[in-house]
């Protein structure tokens, strides 16, 4: 959060960014402060997100005093649930159903819709666990869904399970329902 965003500001943040980026964190997130207030209804799923875990790293703490309306929040997370599911379903047309392909496009999508699954909790509970995993878990506890097929991905993803040890056209069924479900319950 800057006073301006000109392009002054940006080449004066450009090294540093590029620096951020090539650790393999995404791009920041760049906002005034007038742009930053402007956002809080559209950007509700992500600016909690901030709110909750944030760290300042000079000078006053614009973030913690933000009023964010989440009368808009069903409706971004439903927006985003739906496009990434429709996004989910292209991407396996292009796998043809090869099993390492289809793996690793669950693999792929894992944190999108574990960051969304997170946020749809936020309808159920005030307080929503910082894990993904943990918040998960808890949506489970308000929704039926099989929490082990994410379970599973998140394994085939730190490798602690090959996906030649795991039935992938049943994991990859499983993990769309998984989507469905949540989807209607927003």
């Amino acid at each position: 959060v800057t006073k301006d965003l000109g392009i002054g500001t940006l080449d004066a943040l450009s090294k540093a960014a590029s620096a951020w980026a090539k650790a393999g964190n995404p791009a920041p997130l760049l906002f005034t402060e007038e742009r930053l207030e402007q956002a809080t209804d559209v950007f509700p799923i992500e600016l909690l997100d901030i709110r909750e875990c944030h760290k300042v790293l000079h000078g006053e703490d614009v973030v913690q005093g933000l009023e964010i309306d989440t009368k808009n929040l069903r409706l971004e997370i439903e927006h985003e649930l739906r496009g990434k599911l429709i996004h989910l379903r292209q991407s396996y047309l292009l796998t043809q159903g090869k099993s390492k392909a289809v793996a690793d496009l669950m693999i792929q999508s894992l944190s999108t819709f574990l960051v969304l699954f997170r946020a749809s909790l936020r309808l159920f509970e005030d307080v929503v666990p910082q894990k993904k995993i943990e918040a998960l878990e808890k949506l489970s506890t308000h929704l039926e869904f099989e929490v082990s097929a994410f379970q599973t991905v998140q394994s085939l993803k730190d490798g602690t399970k090959k996906a030649k040890d795991v039935e992938i056209e049943e994991l990859f069924n499983t993990y769309l329902k998984t989507v469905e479900c949540v989807i209607d319950a927003v």
